[in-house]
């Protein structure tokens, strides 16, 4: 029986206070880069799911109250190379938008076989390294969202 993934996903950007943002790099496309993001399961909450992809691509253990629900969602069309993981004839995805600040950058612990690196960058320069749009408006709201005046 064939698994289809759920057209329903998180983005979870993770940064540290002084919005330096974590970026992994697509094992499957190297030199994308990208957030933290995943299809919800089952009947998980989007919340869950953020919680679940963190640790999981990044080994961080956070719990709920960690992260921060932007009541942000985009919509965009999933790549022609990926729709055979999802159900015939779902052509987008919805996106929600969370975020997960930390007191400062730390290691992380990659997926090996999803992603092949990781790098902590000014908020900036790591919008500029997105390869999705929608993960480098994310980033670009970061000091509003946070309520910093960043330069």
């Amino acid at each position: 029986m064939t698994r289809f993934k759920r057209p329903v996903s998180v983005l979870v950007v993770i940064h540290s206070a002084d919005l330096q943002v974590l970026l992994l790099e697509r094992a499957t496309h190297v030199g994308y880069w990208q957030s933290v993001t995943g299809s919800q399961e089952g009947s998980e909450t989007l919340l869950a799911t953020a919680v679940r992809e963190v640790a999981e691509e990044t080994g961080i253990r956070a719990v709920p109250a960690d992260l921060r629900d932007w009541q942000l969602t985009n919509r965009y069309e999933i790549f022609a190379e990926w729709r055979h993981r999802y159900p015939p004839g779902v052509l987008y995805n919805t996106e929600h938008v969370f975020s997960l600040q930390l007191p400062a950058v730390r290691p992380v612990t990659i997926a090996y076989g999803e992603h092949v690196n990781a790098c902590w960058l000014p908020w900036d320069e790591a919008a500029a390294k997105c390869f999705s749009w929608s993960n480098r408006d994310a980033i670009l709201m970061l000091p509003e969202r946070t309520g910093e005046q960043w330069q």
